[in-house]
């Protein structure tokens, strides 16, 4: 029947019909985008959802639309041999699919990798990231104008495919060191056996090589401060991969020192060996157990006549070590209140976990977060129904800081800062201590934030959540703040007997941990040495007969 018709009634129809199935689709793709859908994101924890949507849905709709019209001209007798029509339809389509790839790359994509990089430890965010934002971005726009050139205009590329091929050898052959820089920073940002603020020994062994602060692996080089020459250094990612390179800040921050003492024969050796070895409990920035070290601070290093300024230091050293006291006696009780936490997890997750459950668990919780430091705020309770009929909590909330002087994070920060007025601290240090804690700060608020999250809305891990408790006191121990430790109290021990023509000596050997390697610009190990060594000095000489 239709075909009997005129042709130019017959496609006036058929027109008709397909611009009434395009605004009717299009009007039905704008409800669903911007009434029931947004709505539903809208309730979501979450707002990738609707972040997504908002960027999608005028792309999506033009995509339909233009689709629509470019399939009606196709087939319609008149429309489709008007080529210019055509081309411009195409071209369209492209132009949206490359502009919402764009959008979605820049505004979901890339804002979630940053949301979640800054949840890790990873120095890869600070780099790879950057790089993807601005290398994707134009990648899509080179591509996208291309397809339109190709596809759509009808121009054949091949030969300027071709002629960038064969440039691009060309250039990659010529920049041959930047690209072997570039992929070793590859490798250093995802295998990183480094992390901000390490110290590192460089092509060296133990009693060689040059100290430095790790600042930052960029995609090219890595940046490091010297402390010999208290300078900045960039060194090829290439030649950072070939170095020997010793990290002196893991498994452990505190740095390990040993040194040689001889004595005379004569002297008592068990009285001489108690002497060094309170000695080097007594010094404040040696680790040790810290009432053990407040105790002997008071008996040595007391050198009012020949060096005020170390009563300075003493007084200094006592207040940061009660400080750091308090700093341990906190975080056991978060730990202990983590692990109870556990145990508690361990038992209602067996036979899933109601709604009274996860306010029981929130509770606990929130008494965990009361010792950090931490409250959560803006609570806004939601009642949602999964996809299985469950019904759900939705909680919209943030923590912050409760500024409470008796939590962790006040006392971290009171001993962070006795530590600044140390009369040996630089002026440096100011930036490395206060940087370094800070983050650790930062890094303590985003872990304690997932798991609160993932206890409010436990519905898809709830038999994990005991496991996360107990990642959260690891992250602590090892991560956080290193407990200090039996092995890494002060030693001393007889080696040999060494034999001096007449004279005969008893070789002691003193083992110790300092503190923290990166401050002083390097050189606290070299003073707190000196120190120890004057201090047995003035102890042992009028026994014995000292030789270092």
């Amino acid at each position: 029947m239709l075909n009997s018709l005129p042709i130019h009634l017959r496609e006036t129809l058929y027109l008709a019909v397909s611009l009434i199935v395009t605004v009717v689709g299009a009007a039905g793709l704008y409800v669903i985008f911007f009434r029931l859908l947004r709505s539903l994101f809208r309730k979501w924890d979450r707002d990738i959802a609707l972040v997504t949507l908002n960027v999608s849905a005028y792309p999506a709709l033009f995509l339909f639309v233009a689709t629509c019209l470019k399939i009606t001209g196709q087939r319609s007798e008149i429309l489709g041999s008007v080529l210019w029509l055509q081309r411009l339809l195409l071209a369209g389509i492209i132009a949206a699919l490359g502009y919402w790839s764009l959008c979605l790359f820049k505004q979901v994509i890339v804002y979630y990798l940053k949301d979640y990089a800054e949840t890790t430890e990873m120095m890869w965010d600070q780099v790879l990231i950057p790089l993807l934002e601005g290398v994707i971005p134009t990648l899509l726009i080179v591509l996208s104008t291309a397809a339109i050139f190709q596809f759509s205009l009808g121009l054949d590329l091949s030969g300027i495919w071709l002629t960038l091929g064969g440039s691009a050898f060309v250039i990659g052959f010529a920049v041959k060191d930047i690209l072997a820089n570039f992929f070793s920073g590859i490798v250093l940002l995802l295998d990183s056996p480094f992390q901000f603020g390490d110290v590192l020994r460089i092509d060296g062994n133990q009693d060689g090589g040059e100290l430095g602060i790790l600042r930052k692996i960029g995609v090219r080089v890595t940046h490091i401060y010297m402390f010999e020459t208290h300078t900045e250094v960039y060194i090829p990612n290439s030649v950072m991969q070939s170095q020997r390179i010793t990290n002196l800040s893991r498994p452990i921050e505190p740095i390990h020192y040993s040194t040689r003492i001889q004595l005379r024969s004569h002297c008592d050796q068990e009285q001489a060996r108690r002497i060094m070895e309170e000695i080097l409990q007594a010094h404040p920035d040696t680790l040790g157990d810290i009432g053990t070290k407040l105790v002997h601070l008071e008996r040595y290093f007391n050198w009012e006549e020949t060096d005020k300024s170390f009563l300075n230091k003493k007084e200094n050293g006592r207040q940061r070590l009660e400080a750091e006291h308090a700093v341990n006696e906190k975080l056991a009780d978060i730990e202990q209140a983590l692990e109870a936490l556990s145990i508690t997890l361990g038992f209602v997750e067996k036979g899933g976990l109601d709604p009274d459950d996860v306010e029981t668990i929130q509770e606990e919780f929130n008494y965990v977060l009361e010792l950090i430091g931490l409250k959560v705020v803006q609570q806004t309770p939601r009642p949602r129904r999964s996809f299985l009929g469950l019904q759900q909590r939705l909680i919209r909330f943030q923590l912050e800081e409760t500024q409470d002087s008796d939590a962790l994070i006040s006392l971290v920060r009171e001993w962070y800062r006795i530590w600044l007025r140390d009369p040996n601290v630089v002026h440096k240090d100011e930036y490395i201590l206060s940087e370094i804690w800070e983050r650790k700060i930062e890094l303590l608020k985003k872990q304690a934030y997932k798991l609160n999250q993932k206890i409010l809305h436990p519905y898809r891990e709830e038999t994990r959540l005991d496991d996360y408790s107990r990642k959260f006191v690891k992250w602590l121990r090892n991560r956080f703040k290193q407990a200090r430790s039996a092995w890494q109290n002060p030693d001393v021990r007889l080696e040999q007997v060494v034999h001096d023509r007449e004279r005969t000596f008893f070789e002691f050997s003193l083992e110790y941990y300092v503190d923290d390697i990166r401050l002083e610009d390097g050189e606290r190990g070299d003073r707190i040495n000196s120190d120890i060594h004057r201090e047995i000095l003035l102890h042992l000489k009028d026994a014995c007969q000292v030789t270092a």
